[in-house]
């Protein structure tokens, strides 16, 4: 009797409702059919207590907070990085993706621009950024920072 998608009412020429509603809403693909993803299937508290699932067993997902998981080698190094500072190589203008990419999973020292400078472990280099472990002097630490803000860069 009645059809199984929203009525289309008329709107306006050229506005946004026309392109909302354009497409008919199937009430049968409303709700997934995937065994297992039914409306309350994936339910999980919101706390747990820390480092473990929902009923005490172990780790459901990642923490919500800190480094993505990136395989075996996304985590810090296991040791200091090298105690000297480099020479600081002749800067370009930008710092190009592809050429600190060649640096993933290696000792690098930055140079930032204000003067800033410290050593560096890559584990993403985005199209704008670079991310990793920073050393603090005494632990590394996760870190992410612009690539328009790094003046050079130097890894071993």
């Amino acid at each position: 009797m009645y059809p199984n998608y929203l009525p289309q009412y008329y709107n306006y020429p050229n506005s946004q409702e026309n392109f909302l509603y354009s497409t008919p809403f199937h009430v049968e693909n409303y709700y997934p059919s995937h065994p297992g993803d039914r409306q309350f299937g994936g339910f999980q508290p919101l706390f747990a207590p820390p480092g473990q699932g929902p009923m005490g067993g172990p780790p459901t997902s990642p923490p919500p907070f800190g480094p993505p998981d990136q395989g075996a080698a996304a985590g810090p190094p296991t040791s200091p990085p090298p105690s000297f500072v480099p020479q600081q190589q002749v800067s370009a203008y930008a710092v190009d993706p592809g050429g600190i990419r060649g640096c993933l999973y290696r000792y690098t020292y930055l140079w930032l621009r204000g003067f800033e400078q410290f050593w560096f472990y890559p584990t993403h280099v985005g199209r704008n950024s670079v991310s990793g472990y920073r050393w603090t002097g005494f632990r590394w630490v996760y870190f992410g920072i612009d690539l328009r803000q790094i003046q050079s860069f130097t890894c071993f």
